[in-house]
């Protein structure tokens, strides 16, 4: 009978000891886990911020970009209405042109240059709107990544615990 005790007794120590060594394992494992995820929280909010300071240079460059493209707009614009109120004020020079040559006018396309700065300005504004557009949605991206990441960090943690209570 008292053999019979031991031998139960020498099997429990040996279930226990095993039951010890899987949650030991689990427990490493589950450090592991929480390490490799608070690395990547890291590496996230490293690659966040070199993500936010390109964002932020390229709303400045885009701004500036505009802010410098209106001013040789409204430069252009003054030239060329100067320009045409001297033409207007000035008598014919000499006698009218010979048969075959028409008179002097405006190229058509002059307003192009103005036009593509426009142009540019507007591509400009879409490109500075896309930029923020997509710094939002990467700063969203971030925030989730880094609430979910927690939330699995916790949950290990508690796990932790639970199996060194055991």
């Amino acid at each position: 009978n008292k053999e019979r005790e031991k031998q139960d007794l020498i099997a429990k120590i040996e279930d226990l000891e095993m039951t010890i060594q899987a949650l030991t394992q689990a427990i490493d494992a589950l450090k592991a886990e929480i390490a490799e995820m608070q690395v990547q929280l890291k590496r996230a909010g490293e690659d966040r911020e070199k993500e936010n300071k390109e964002f932020q240079m390229t709303v400045s460059d885009q701004r500036e970009t505009q802010t410098l493209l209106k001013k040789a707009l409204d430069f252009l614009a003054d030239f060329y209405s100067k320009k045409a109120a001297l033409l207007q004020k000035q008598e014919p020079a000499g006698p009218p042109p010979p048969a075959g040559f028409e008179t002097y006018k405006n190229n058509a396309q002059s307003g192009g240059v103005m036009q593509l700065i426009e142009q540019i300005i507007t591509d400009a504004k879409a490109m500075e709107a896309e930029a923020i557009r997509s710094e939002e949605d990467a700063q969203k991206g971030y925030e989730d990544f880094v609430k979910e990441t927690n939330a699995s960090i916790e949950t290990k943690s508690k796990d932790i615990v639970e199996k060194s209570e055991q």
